[in-house]
């Protein structure tokens, strides 16, 4: 698993983050929207938790292809 998720090229997870992970761009992203929402504990619709989950998801795997090179855990052992 871990080697699948380091051939994922830092450049393409740069520009899912910039296009699905911000569309749409106007009035304000959804994955602000969706973040404020769960602050507020209005997050309970499933087509909300969704959402996050999908705009959310090229945040994560970006945040962890910077992270793990300096854990040092970027080889399957």
């Amino acid at each position: 698993m871990l080697n699948l998720f380091n051939r994922i090229p830092l450049s393409l997870l740069i520009v899912l983050c910039l296009t699905l992970g911000l569309a749409p761009f106007t009035p304000e992203p959804h994955l602000w929207e969706k973040l404020k929402m769960l602050a507020s504990g209005d997050l309970n619709k499933p087509i909300d938790i969704f959402d996050l989950l999908l705009h959310g998801t090229p945040w994560l795997l970006l945040i962890t292809k910077l992270v793990l090179p300096l854990t040092g855990k970027t080889k399957q052992e």
